[in-house]
């Protein structure tokens, strides 16, 4: 069974023949890498070569863009990164993958679901984010609240000045504000987000009544500031 934490990016570099000596790179040059030469500063990606006339492997800058921002995102998210060079993968290999079937532009991200982020445009820690969910780090909760009718702009300046306040979303239907709450993942959190919504948002003089959902265990796609512990 596929690690569900390990995610697999093509690239294709471009080969070109050297007409002088070129060291063989460092092994911090190939770091990440699922074949010998894959990554590397500056977009060069390189077979050991000790004289001249020795192929030598180019990754164009961005696909190299590609590769740092996978890698970064993938650390942040608790994911490990595979990569490999289709350039230098045997024929019949190319062919029979299915990942790659009917695809002409490189890098390619492939997930062990399946899904793929296709072309260097994509790849954006958006996009990135939501190929990897990953467990939150923090506590999210939702309030949702009952105000009394009145000045909307003034009860929205409160709670914005709040710093736990994430996000609001104004709606219709028995309830009249959906609050996005986030706190530190310490022990006790719930109780802390209960104080909060009773001693803050319950202490506004518009604010009727609340109902407070406290997740036991989140996961998200979007973009997350820092790494998230991983789950046993």
């Amino acid at each position: 069974m596929p690690d569900q934490r390990e995610v697999t990016l093509y690239v294709q570099s471009k080969r070109a023949v050297t007409s002088f000596y070129r060291p063989a790179p460092s092994p911090s040059m190939a770091h990440g890498a699922s074949m010998p030469g894959i990554g590397g500063a500056a977009g060069y990606v390189s077979e050991p070569a000790s004289e001249a006339g020795q192929p030598v492997y180019f990754l164009s800058d961005d696909q190299s863009r590609a590769v740092a921002v996978t890698e970064e995102v993938a650390l942040k998210r608790g994911y490990a990164v595979k990569v490999v060079d289709v350039e230098k993968a045997g024929r019949l290999e190319r062919l029979v993958t299915e990942h790659l079937r009917d695809v002409h532009t490189f890098p390619v991200l492939v997930t062990p679901n399946g899904q793929r982020l296709v072309g260097g445009e994509q790849f954006t820690e958006e996009g990135l984010s939501a190929l990897m969910p990953t467990e939150l780090a923090s506590v999210r909760a939702l309030t949702y609240l009952k105000v009394r009718g009145g000045d909307l702009d003034r009860i929205r300046r409160l709670l914005e000045g709040l710093t736990e306040v994430k996000e609001l979303h104004f709606v219709t239907g028995d309830w009249d504000i959906l609050v996005v709450l986030e706190f530190p993942q310490i022990i006790g959190s719930k109780r802390r987000v209960l104080e909060f919504v009773t001693e803050s948002i319950r202490g506004i003089p518009e604010v009727l009544d609340t109902s407070t959902l406290v997740p036991e265990y989140s996961v998200t796609k979007f973009p997350v500031a820092r790494a998230a512990s991983r789950r046993p």
